[in-house]
């Protein structure tokens, strides 16, 4: 795969390239009132600092409803996100008496105005959905598709297989603005006209520009088309810094037209057209991309989630075509087999037995996993106790089980949990995908009722192919490189079909009500990400907050290991002389956003990687199984 970025350099440091000077992030926070110390990472303790949000009207983290921070707790209800003026438009909307469902709405509208670097109505995702009246658990698929008229072969290109993100071949059909008119009515209360409202303001009226957003604007100069640059730049031209106020009303005119005709405004008409036209400007081949028909033809699917239980938990999230929460499930199962918790959090031990699942479980998920509308993948076979028991049984400590001289890992036989693994040769690579790393976003809802929302939201890569639709103001996908290049595996390109993708929203029920929310940004390191803030929550029985601050690691079949800071150095010595491969130095793993339920209180955290920040409404109490009396799809 071209293009490709290594996730491993998002945030490096506290110093931020802003193209030509450097912007000290303490210098920034401390120019717009805000306290450094709520930026701390890895800390694992709760703090009560927060960042102040004046671009929402009516609210305010000094509202005594309101409780902000990086953990924080409140009976109402709950929010964690990577973005505070997100956090504070859902916020309201709770304090409205709007539902989980309704708070997920307006706060994917948006972050496609604050944070268009990461998602919007140019992508698509996966949203676990629980509805506390009924007692049911859904997800709603809002995955990209390719073209109706795409093959095997969409990405060979003068002889050669090439999957570059800049181009048509690499746009799917977005879903998310789909996925949000579908929530909205299947569950929601509230109108269209209220939720897609604050958006609007905030993208004609402006926003105040964060340093993560700047940083993403001044590092993709090199893919951005005209309409992205000039979105991206300030009346004088110049791109916009971190601090600055950015408006987008070619964005505020696009969402007026979703406001009035829903989602027909955006899948037909002038912005399906214009939508149409820019992904075939950017095409090698016209003929397998996607055009006005597919974008009149797309939907979303609501389906059941993949379940396992583990311990005196169910884990439940997106099934296919989504890779992560199977992976996740199958990975768990292995390490309650292994007994990781007899081991310290910080233990070489508890670090070795990770890495090896992973292994495992990635090495099963490449060879196996892909759109099962179009491959018949083994799910019930790779949950089983008895493969996962099997694959487990192949863990020593001492050493690995990744095989020497080896560019690859292995998968197992989930048809035959007790055979040998298959013969090896290390001068076959048995997978051609590139390391692929994408970047997303996670958040999570929950309301006093006990409705919940845990939703990935993507456009793959930063800023996705970098392409902005002319007079539009969203940014398009390029999430089909999450397809293998060359054809001939369970995750080649087809007609219709979705990609592979990593993305993990996850919910952990107890007695069929969910109790914790999870779920991270980072495309391979997704699942990683995700699981180990669960392992920690519930085996090390960590708060929230330390359970997304605990150091992390991530791998995959390709193995070698990137570690975050924390991780003690002689456990990566012990890890090194047993066989594993380390990164040199740290770097941050994912953005983890998650919250915890109880019958009494709701306590969210949100990832200090970037900002992020839970938000709790303090008023109204908690009354968990009601809800739905409130009404369902009310309004246009």
């Amino acid at each position: 795969m071209t293009d490709d970025i290594d996730p491993t350099k998002e945030i490096e440091g506290r110093d931020i390239d802003t193209g030509g000077r450097q912007l000290n992030r303490r210098r920034f926070l401390e120019l717009t009132g805000v306290s450094a110390g709520s930026l701390a990472l890895g800390t694992g303790s709760a703090t009560a600092e927060y960042q102040e949000v004046t671009d929402v009207g009516g609210f305010s983290c000094e509202h005594p409803q309101f409780n902000c921070g990086q953990e924080v707790s409140a009976a109402g209800g709950m929010v964690s996100t990577v973005d505070p003026i997100a956090a504070g438009v859902a916020a309201r909307v709770l304090r409205e008496g709007g539902t989980a469902f309704d708070a997920a709405v307006a706060l994917q509208y948006t972050l496609n105005v604050t944070q268009p670097h990461g998602s919007g109505i140019g992508g698509g995702g996966f949203t676990v959905v629980h509805e506390a009246a009924s007692g049911t658990t859904e997800v709603i698929d809002s995955r990209e598709r390719a073209s109706q008229d795409a093959t095997p072969d969409l990405y060979l290109h003068e002889g050669e297989y090439n999957q570059n993100i800049q181009t048509g071949e690499a746009m799917g059909t977005p879903g998310t603005a789909m996925a949000l008119e579908t929530l909205r009515e299947e569950y929601g209360t509230m109108s269209r006209q209220r939720l897609i409202n604050p958006a609007i303001k905030l993208a004609r009226n402006g926003f105040t520009v964060d340093w993560f957003l700047a940083e993403q604007i001044h590092g993709n100069t090199h893919k951005l088309n005209d309409a992205a640059l000039e979105t991206y730049s300030d009346d004088a031209g110049n791109l916009y810094e971190a601090g600055d106020t950015m408006t987008n009303p070619d964005l505020a005119d696009t969402f007026e037209i979703i406001k009035r005709e829903g989602p027909d405004g955006f899948y037909e008409g002038p912005v399906a057209a214009d939508l149409a036209a820019t992904i075939s400007e950017y095409a090698r081949d016209p003929d397998q991309v996607v055009d006005e028909e597919d974008l009149a033809n797309y939907d979303v699917k609501i389906n059941e989630p993949v379940r396992k239980e583990w311990y005196d938990v169910e884990l439940v999230g997106q099934p296919m075509p989504s890779s992560g929460p199977t992976v996740i499930e199958m990975m768990l199962r292995m390490l309650e087999f292994l007994n990781i918790g007899d081991y310290d959090v910080r233990s070489t031990e508890k670090y070795h037995l990770f890495a090896e699942s992973m292994y495992s479980c990635w090495a099963d998920r490449m060879a196996y996993m892909g759109d099962d509308e179009f491959v018949d993948v083994p799910v019930d076979e790779l949950l089983s106790d008895a493969y996962l028991q099997a694959r487990a049984d192949q863990i020593e400590f001492g050493t690995t089980v990744f095989p020497e001289n080896s560019s690859t890992m292995y998968p197992g036989d989930p048809w035959n949990a007790s055979a040998k693994p298959p013969d090896f040769n290390p001068s076959e690579k048995l997978f051609d995908s590139a390391a692929a790393i994408g970047n997303t976003t996670h958040f999570t809802t929950v309301d006093r009722w006990g409705n919940a929302v845990s939703w990935t939201s993507t456009i793959e890569r930063f800023m996705g192919s970098g392409k902005m639709v002319p007079g539009r103001g969203f940014m398009i996908n390029n999430e089909l490189t999450d397809f293998d290049a060359e054809p001939g595996g369970p995750n080649q390109p087809n007609g219709w079909k979705r990609p592979l993708s990593s993305t993990s929203p996850m919910m952990v029920l107890r007695d069929g009500k969910p109790e914790f929310t999870a779920g991270s940004p980072g495309g391979w390191s997704i699942p990683d990400a995700t699981l180990q803030a669960i392992l920690h929550r519930y085996v090390y029985d960590q708060s929230p907050l330390e359970s997304i601050t605990e150091p992390r690691l991530y791998t995959h079949h390709y193995g070698g290991i990137t570690w975050s800071e924390g991780v003690p150095d002689g456990a990566r010595d012990t890890l090194e002389s047993w066989g594993h491969s380390l990164n040199d130095g740290p770097s941050p793993v994912g953005n983890v956003q998650v919250i915890a339920i109880d019958d009494d209180e709701l306590t969210g955290a949100a990832d200090p990687n970037r900002d992020g920040q839970a938000v709790g409404y303090t008023g109204g109490g908690r009354n968990r199984g009601q809800g739905r009396d409130r009404g369902r799809g009310h309004g246009n």
